[in-house]
């Protein structure tokens, strides 16, 4: 068996989860490839892409929110939407790639690659299945007829249904993520290796891969009401301009930890007594996986709405709209143990930490059930 895994670089966590079923894969010795679908097509055109999609995001995401908007409007047509038309012009070089590599399988966190795999199934033998990054469907996902849909929950089924695809389809295992979010950690061990105090209380902020968010400004207000005990950890992601503002700002200051892009966040997740982040699926439920309390700050308008919105009315985290509420909503959190126990309870109860070797077990089931 030889699976490739296809995602794309717009925002980090389809990439995290591809990772994390190529990690999977890896420990069971299955041959696999992880590569970005528009870089097999034309590197050019993943840089434009990637960088389009950061421009989107920027000014608390009102572009975002526009396309998105778009979009919704759109599927509403029943027409073939411009992005299925984009992508089937890639299905010649996708093809190629695939049956030059003899891959069997096909994994793939993206919409893009789902589309340009669907334009080739049409014509060829390919086999692949789709995972959901997101807590809703989100446009044009029932533009794809992948084998199976693998989705975050059983009765977010209904959001993929609604839209057309079929229930024999979806598949409810959950959004696949890192085993370093499944097992279990010596927290004092964890800080002596980050080389923090562990009389102090730690608050982490992340802002997503590209660093998005006004962190500057919720960094301020916690700090304004913050105890002497507490430690502010921020995640700057890939985002420069903001990793030197913080740092310009905070260089005296030993209550703040500036951090740049790091693979190894799960560290620092692990040592917080609450997590700040914006509602990225991936991000998100890597935090539920460890049981770890958090809120969930201002969204980038579009899938990341949903996301807020099933995990606080799951009670699995707190939702906040503005900056004042994040920094409320922090304080609430940080003093309430009752409901710290409360939102981890709840993740325990709605989120799979098996999920990612669960969807493996499934491909392989999958694989061989082709060969008869």
């Amino acid at each position: 068996m030889k699976v490739l895994i296809l995602s794309c670089g717009t925002g980090g966590g389809h990439n995290s989860a591809a990772f994390a079923i190529k990690e999977e894969l890896n420990r069971r010795n299955i041959e696999n490839e992880f590569k970005e679908y528009l870089e097999i097509i034309n590197t050019k055109v993943k840089d434009h892409i990637n960088k389009l999609y950061i421009r989107t995001t920027g000014k608390n995401g009102k572009v975002f929110k526009t396309v998105y908007k778009l979009g919704e409007l759109y599927r509403k047509t029943k027409i073939k939407s411009p992005v299925y038309a984009l992508n089937s012009f890639s299905k010649k070089k996708l093809y190629e790639y695939i049956k030059e590599n003899e891959y069997d399988y096909i994994v793939t966190t993206h919409l893009f690659a789902a589309q340009a795999l669907t334009t080739i199934k049409k014509q060829h033998d390919i086999h692949f299945v789709a995972i959901a990054t997101d807590y809703v469907c989100i446009p044009f996902w029932e533009e794809t007829n992948p084998d199976y849909f693998i989705v975050p929950s059983e009765e977010l089924k209904k959001s993929f249904t609604d839209r057309g695809i079929k229930e024999e389809k979806l598949v409810a295992f959950g959004i696949p993520v890192s085993n370093n979010f499944s097992i279990s950690y010596d927290k004092e061990k964890q800080l002596k290796e980050l080389k923090l105090d562990s009389s102090k209380k730690y608050i982490l902020i992340l802002t997503g891969s590209m660093g998005f968010g006004d962190t500057a400004k919720i960094l301020k207000g916690l700090i304004e009401n913050a105890e002497n005990d507490l430690r502010f950890i921020i995640s700057c992601g890939s985002n420069k301009k903001l990793l030197k503002t913080l740092n310009d700002d905070y260089q005296n200051d030993t209550r703040v930890i500036i951090l740049p892009f790091t693979k190894e966040i799960y560290k620092y997740m692990t040592i917080s007594e609450i997590i700040l982040t914006k509602p990225g699926g991936l991000t998100t439920t890597e935090i539920a996986t460890l049981n770890k309390p958090f809120i969930h700050t201002m969204p980038i308008p579009g899938c990341e709405n949903y996301n807020a919105d099933y995990f606080s009315e799951k009670k699995m985290s707190l939702k906040s709209n503005t900056i004042e509420e994040t920094i409320s909503n922090t304080y609430k959190l940080l003093k309430d143990k009752a409901l710290q126990k409360e939102i981890i309870s709840n993740q325990s109860k709605y989120i799979d930490k098996e999920a990612c070797k669960k969807i493996c077990d499934f491909i392989e089931e999958r694989y061989r059930s082709n060969l008869e």
